[in-house]
Formats: C-alpha cells, structure tokens, sequence
C-alpha cells in the first residue's frame, strides 16, 4: 500500500528509501504491506500512522502498479490520501521532502514509482474537441469554456482539416488553453505537428500500431487510443505518459463498438503499467465509479463539450 500525500500548497511528501535495502538511496511514496485481512484502507491507514504518526482519514484510488525488477515482483496499489490528522514526521529515521509533482525526478525514484509521479501531474479529465469546426469561433468558445469551467487538458482531435487549417486551428487553441492553464495535445500524425505549438500528442489506433519509439519531444505529454490489452502494452512499452481505453459503455459516437463494461475495463486497467482514462459513455458524473475501478479519470466529447 503507497500513500500520495499532498499538502495545502499541492506538494507531494515523499520519503527516502535506507540505503541498505532493495533500491536503496532513493526516494519513494510512503507506505508498505498489506497485511492478512486487512483491507486497503486499513493497510495504509496502518502504515502511514507507524511511519509517519498521521492518522488517515479519507483516501481515493490513484493506481496500481506491477512491475518485475528482475530479482523480486512488486504491486503497489497507490491512494491519494485526501483528509488527514497531525503532522508527517520520519518516525522511523527516513528523511522526508515536499515537492511538487512537477519537479520530482522520475530518475530519483524505482522504476515502480514512476508512473505514481506521472499519475500525481495529470488531471481527473480529459476534453475530446467535437466534430470538425465549420465555425471554428464557435469551436474555440467551447475550448474557452472548458478551460474556464477546470477543463485542464483538451485533445484536439479535427481530422477533417487540410493540414494548414489545422495548424491555423490549434494555434489559436494553444492561446486559449495556455491563457486558461490548460495543455493542448494534438490529436495529428507527429510528423503533421512540426512547427505547431503545444503540450503534448495524442496517438490514434493506427499510429500506435506503427511507431517503434515515443515520438515527440521530450517535454511532451504522449498519449494513445487503446482498445484491448495489446495496445495498453504497446502503449507502456514505447513509454506513453497514459492511455485511453474505450469504448467503456455504448457510445452515440461509435454505436457499432461492443463496450466493455466496468468489470473488463478494471481487468485491463489493473494489468497496465500507465495510467489510463475511461473513454466512450462516460461524462463527470462517472469520475467516482471511473475511479472505483482503476482509472485515472475520465475522457469524453459530449460530457464536456457544449456552449451556453
């Protein structure tokens, strides 16, 4: 069991690993095992009030991870603690930090860890722009009004556009979302977005099947469309940041899909090593349920896209 632990100003308490021990000197998440009967509330709860003297009061899903170092197995099945009592203090010697999500090492953790820090820096949901702008100030109004409603990252997805139109297109929405404190991410062929600002790519089906590496830049946030098993490994092993994976329920948008349902959606989600969204169906009203069954959050169109 792994606690992620924020304070008032959102920085993230992570404690160092003795230098003695397996992955030693380096800094993880707060936690430990899970003991017989006991449930995972009660594990962590136990845990963080001996390591740490809080006492744990309201805690949430985050991600479970699995990851084979070689020499021993790992699950960690992480919680975002949300309430808790008393100050965190090493009470068992192991110096303790806060930091922000967005300034944590990735290289400074074991590798389990790592998809812990992508998971604290990415948002509950992800905006899917509608169908292809014939009045694109229409268009960037609903981006706008995403944004300003806590929208934190839109996909902008305009597969109708000449490339130069959608240049033109994303532009004005990197404005829009930068001014907002949003990302933007390209839903385009990586070799289409040369030269057109953004925070990130999104990967369809197809680009997924072919690419051999992680495209983009480095600062970029990468995700994939995934719709079975073999696309959540694909997308992990070219070292996606998340995923997601659809259609979860029927969808007006692709009537033709056989959903999974929540059960095979947790199935596949407990088996990946990213963090993944639920997609097809699903609005804000399902962040809870979304949550309950190992997701990251949840990615819509009509849930999110609409103007006053």
């Amino acid at each position: 069991m792994v606690g992620a632990i924020s304070d008032s100003a959102g920085r993230v308490l992570v404690t160092k690993r003795p230098d003695h021990v397996h992955q030693g000197g380096l800094w993880e998440f707060p936690g430990g095992k899970l003991e017989p009967g006991e449930s995972p509330e009660q594990g962590l709860a136990r845990e963080l009030a001996e390591e740490l003297g809080i006492e744990v009061r309201d805690s949430r899903p985050l991600i479970r991870i699995r990851h084979h170092y070689g020499d021993r197995h790992v699950l960690l099945d992480v919680r975002r603690v949300e309430s808790y009592a008393g100050i965190p203090a090493g009470l068992e010697g192991q110096p303790l930090a806060w930091q922000s999500p967005e300034t944590l090492d990735p290289g400074c953790f074991p590798a389990a860890d790592r998809p812990i820090i992508t998971a604290l820096r990415l948002p509950a949901c992800i905006l899917i722009t509608g169908s292809d702008p014939l009045e694109p100030e229409v268009f960037l109004a609903r981006i706008a009004q995403a944004v300003a409603g806590g929208i934190k990252l839109v996909q902008l997805r305009a597969h109708g556009l000449n490339q130069g139109a959608y240049g033109d297109l994303a532009r004005r929405a990197f404005v829009l979302c930068a001014q907002g404190g949003a990302r933007l991410l390209l839903n385009r062929d990586p070799d289409e977005t040369l030269g057109i600002p953004r925070h990130g790519l999104h990967l369809g089906g197809q680009a997924l099947a072919r690419l051999t590496e992680r495209p983009g830049r480095p600062d970029d946030l990468v995700g994939a469309s995934c719709h079975a098993a073999d696309d959540l490994l694909r997308a992990a092993r070219l070292g996606l940041d998340y995923a997601l994976l659809s259609p979860v329920q029927p969808t007006a948008s692709h009537p033709e899909a056989e959903p999974l349902g929540w059960q095979r959606f947790a199935e596949l989600t407990d088996a990946a090593t990213l963090p993944v969204y639920a997609l097809g169906g699903v609005t804000g009203a399902d962040l809870d349920v979304a949550r309950e069954h190992g997701a990251q959050g949840v990615a819509g169109i009509r849930g999110f896209w609409s103007i006053d």
